[in-house]
């Protein structure tokens, strides 16, 4: 039994293991250095990060040697359950102004949610694989969009919106991946591009232009075309309507992503004290622990959301690029291991895993440089937060289970 378990970790894309390894130790690094410098006595965001390493590090063994068999045969199953947990915070109380976590009755909490981001890729891998869809019509993209719909859709009402759109992310890559047709994937995207460019009158005439030029290349039935094109229109000029319906917090953040400086001591203080903390970093660093953006307590949320722009102030611009280039290493091999994948399964399971850390990377980080709103969502291995540290390594153990050469 120890050989056949040997021979499965030596066979496996070690790589993967390495390249998040080397990105826990930056971020354990940052958060000692919070930890220290603030006098924060255990437990803190480092000794707590430690502690979760532990389940973190025997999940992934077991999802490393599980078998491909097993996790196809229960995966349905393993789907319905995530779907009750993510709704159990809604009968807790809230945390935050939100209904994310399960109090488990000790010194932490569950979030269900981010456990539920690589279920719904295996779910939607199996669908796909299984039926072995010939994507030629828009209709037999609606099975997998309600697979990510229904738990993305609890997740928005907790509310979460930076996760929701994590979940519902690796549908478009994986639909992509099984023949799906780029129009049709389109077809997805296109309403939320015309809500998005809505808020500006020249950006919204572009995307109409643009709109329009792809349907004609397209050239879909007249009134598919017509329905198409007025549809999302319509949805662009009503959206001044659908503005009310957003909450406080998140109209907010949209007015000062635009400008920060409409308001510097509310909703704009946290990308202008992170884009003081990147710049302040220069190339080389302050040094660690000599962050004054840090450790003055400038800089909001620093041990989790924020975390590139500690590491940006200590380390530079130079630690910086390395964090990206090991991040952009890494899913790039992720994404080879599916080219080179022996079964559809296992290829769509890695595409959809590659997604979510490629989704979160993008995200945090234009978040932390003021590139897209601010969202509260973590940086894998570097970020401090227990249920996601547990899955993103879970995730690495599907990586080496699902990228191994050979066959369960």
């Amino acid at each position: 039994m120890f050989v056949e378990f040997w021979q499965k970790i030596k066979s496996s894309p070690l790589s993967i293991l390495i390249f998040s390894i080397l990105l826990l130790s930056l971020g354990l690094a940052s958060l000692y250095s919070i930890a220290l410098v603030q006098q924060q006595p255990p437990p803190n965001a480092f000794s707590k990060q430690l502690l979760f390493l532990i389940p973190a590090f025997l999940l992934m063994i077991i999802m490393t040697i599980l078998s491909k068999r097993l996790i196809h045969k229960y995966i349905y199953l393993i789907y319905g359950i995530i779907l009750i947990a993510v709704s159990l915070p809604f009968l807790g109380e809230q945390v935050s102004g939100t209904y994310r976590w399960i109090n488990t009755g000790l010194k932490f909490t569950v979030q269900p949610s981010e456990i539920a981001k690589w279920v719904i890729v295996i779910a939607l891998a199996r669908y796909l694989s299984d039926h072995n869809l010939q994507m030629r019509n828009f209709a037999s993209m609606l099975v997998p969009l309600i697979i990510a719909l229904i738990p993305t859709l609890i997740v928005i009402n907790q509310p979460d919106l930076g996760t929701a759109l994590v979940m519902i992310l690796p549908v478009i890559t994986m639909l992509y991946w099984v023949g799906a047709r780029p129009y049709h994937i389109f077809l997805l995207i296109a309403p939320f591009l015309s809500i998005l460019t809505a808020f500006n009158v020249t950006v919204f005439t572009s995307w109409a232009i643009i709109l329009a030029l792809i349907v004609y290349i397209s050239k879909p039935q007249l009134w598919n075309g017509v329905t198409l094109y007025f549809g999302n229109i319509f949805l662009g000029l009503i959206f001044p309507f659908m503005w009310d319906l957003l909450r406080p917090h998140q109209k907010s953040r949209l007015l000062t992503f635009i400008n920060p400086d409409l308001d510097p001591l509310g909703a704009g203080y946290q990308i202008i004290q992170s884009k003081t903390a990147l710049g302040s970093g220069g190339f080389l660093g302050k040094g660690w622990g000599e962050g004054t953006q840090t450790h003055l307590k400038f800089l909001p949320v620093q041990e989790s959301d924020f975390i590139v722009s500690v590491i940006g102030e200590e380390f530079g611009f130079i630690t910086l690029l390395a964090m990206l280039s090991v991040f952009i290493w890494m899913i790039i091999k992720i994404l080879k291991l599916a080219f080179s994948a022996s079964d559809r399964f296992s290829g769509l399971i890695l595409i959809g895993i590659s997604t979510i850390f490629a989704a979160h990377l993008f995200v945090n980080c234009g978040m932390t440089s003021g590139l897209i709103p601010v969202k509260g969502l973590p940086l894998p291995f570097i970020s401090y937060g227990g249920s996601f540290l547990v899955s993103c390594f879970m995730m690495v153990g599907l990586v080496l289970n699902f990228g191994r050469e050979e066959i369960d």
